[in-house]
C-alpha cells in the first residue's frame, strides 16, 4: 500500500472557525489517524501549508499543530507546483479574488462559503473553475452534522410521509462588545468588509434546505439591524450597518414550507443553537446538531384547547429520541476526506462552486426581497 502527499495551500486559518474546525479538527487529525484510506487501500496524507498576512500568529499556531511549513507570501506559495490545493477561509470579501487567482495559478479550490459576496462573482469563479478545468468544492458543513444526517435517514425511511413544513430556529446573543468581548469577528457587522447575517446564513440554509427537503423555488425575507453600535476587537465603537438577524420563509419544491429565523441578537431557550421542526403527515422530529427527536402519528397526544387550566400534557416527554446509527466523525473533517477522496481517485462530489453559488443566489434574493418588501423567485442557474 502506498502513500501519497497532497499539499494543501491553507489560507485564513488563524481565525476562530479556520483554526479549530479545518486545521485542528480536520487536516491535523487526518494526519493523526495516517491520512485518508482509499478504495484500493492506498492512503493519501494532506501535507498544509498555512498562509496569513501576520507571522506572529502564523509561526505559533503551525509550531503547536506539528507543522513545519507556513508563509506570509500568498504568491509564493501559489507558485509551488508541488502544492496543488488551494483552501481559503479568510474573510468573504476577498474570496473571489483569491480563487481566481488560485485558478490561474493551475490549483484544485476547496473554500468556505459564501464563495463571493456577490452572485456575478460567484458564478464568475464557479466558470472560471469549469473552463480552466481544475476541481472545486465548497464547504457545505451542516449536513454532515449527526443532527441533520439522522432527519435526512427519517425522510429516506418514509417516517414523515407527506413533509408539510420545516421551522428553523438559529443564533444566540452576539455581545456588543464593550463590556464583555464579542464571539464573531467586527466584519460580520459593516457592509464594507462584507457582513451581514443574511449573506452568512442564507448560503447555508440554501443548501440544507435542498438537500434535505426540496429545492428552494422562492424566498420572502425580512432583515433587521437590531444593534446598531458595537465594539470592535480594540475596544472601539464602530456602526454596526448591515442585518444582524433575518425573519426568512421558503417555498421548497413539493409545496413545502420552510420559515427560518437567523439572530444574533436572541438569548437562547432551546435544545440547541440551530433546530429545525419537521412536520409530515405521518410524523414530526426537531433536530439540533447533534440530537434529534421524533413523534409519530400514532404517538401524537391529543391536545385541548383551554386557557382556563394549566397545560395537562407534558409535551416534551411525548417525544422519542432518535437513537444514533452510527459512529459520527466530525462533520467538517468528514467533508474534507470527501473531497480529498475526489481529488484522488475522482470519487463522487456534488458540492461544487456551483452549489456555492446557489448560496449566493438565494442571499442576494433575500436581500431584494427586504428592501423590495415581496416575494422574489429563485430560478435554476445556468453556469
Amino acid at each position: 500500500m502506498a502513500q501519497h502527499r497532497l499539499g494543501i495551500i491553507m489560507n485564513g486559518v488563524t481565525g476562530r472557525m479556520g483554526t479549530n474546525q479545518h486545521l485542528i479538527r480536520s487536516i491535523v487529525a487526518i494526519r493523526a489517524q495516517g491520512g485518508v484510506k482509499l478504495r484500493n487501500g492506498d492512503r493519501v496524507m494532506p501535507d498544509p501549508i498555512l498562509v496569513g498576512r501576520n507571522a506572529a500568529t502564523l509561526e505559533p499556531l503551525a509550531q503547536a499543530n506539528g507543522i513545519t511549513r507556513w508563509t506570509t507570501d500568498l504568491d509564493g506559495a501559489l507558485a509551488n507546483p508541488d502544492d496543488t490545493l488551494f483552501f481559503d477561509a479568510a474573510t468573504t470579501k476577498l474570496r473571489a479574488k483569491l480563487v481566481r487567482k488560485a485558478i490561474a495559478a493551475g490549483k484544485d479550490i476547496y473554500c468556505e462559503k459564501p464563495t463571493a459576496d456577490s452572485l456575478a462573482d460567484a458564478l464568475d469563479i464557479a466558470r472560471a473553475a469549469k473552463k480552466a478545468g481544475v476541481r472545486h468544492g465548497v464547504v457545505q458543513d451542516k449536513i454532515f452534522l449527526p443532527g441533520l444526517i439522522k432527519p435526512k435517514t427519517l425522510i429516506d425511511s418514509g417516517f414523515f410521509g407527506r413533509v408539510l413544513a420545516v421551522r428553523g430556529e438559529f443564533g444566540y446573543w452576539v455581545f456588543e462588545g464593550d463590556w464583555q468581548p464579542a464571539q464573531r469577528p467586527s466584519w460580520n457587522y459593516r457592509r464594507k468588509d462584507g457582513g451581514g447575517i443574511i449573506l452568512d446564513m442564507l448560503c447555508h440554509w440554501r443548501y440544507v434546505l435542498d438537500n434535505l427537503f426540496g429545492e428552494v423555488k422562492s424566498v420572502s425575507c425580512l432583515g433587521a439591524t437590531h444593534i446598531p453600535k458595537r465594539w470592535d476587537e480594540s475596544g472601539k465603537p464602530y456602526k454596526a450597518d448591515v442585518d444582524d438577524a433575518c425573519y426568512a420563509t421558503f417555498e421548497l419544491d413539493g409545496g413545502i414550507v420552510a420559515q427560518i429565523n437567523s439572530s444574533w441578537c436572541t438569548r437562547v431557550r432551546r435544545d440547541d443553537l440551530v433546530t429545525f421542526h419537521v412536520d409530515g403527515t405521518h410524523g414530526s422530529a426537531v433536530a439540533g446538531l447533534q440530537k434529534c427527536w421524533s413523534q409519530a402519528r400514532v404517538n401524537t397526544p391529543r391536545p385541548v384547547w383551554n386557557p382556563d387550566v394549566p397545560q395537562p400534557i407534558d409535551f416534551r416527554n411525548t417525544w422519542s429520541e432518535v437513537p444514533d446509527g452510527m459512529t459520527y466523525d466530525n462533520g467538517f473533517k468528514a467533508e474534507w476526506e470527501m473531497f480529498i477522496r475526489h481529488l484522488c481517485e475522482d470519487a463522487p462530489f456534488k458540492w461544487t462552486l456551483v452549489e456555492g453559488a446557489k448560496g449566493v443566489q438565494l442571499a442576494e434574493a433575500g436581500l431584494r426581497s427586504w428592501k423590495e418588501r415581496r416575494w422574489i423567485d429563485v430560478p435554476p442557474l445556468k453556469v
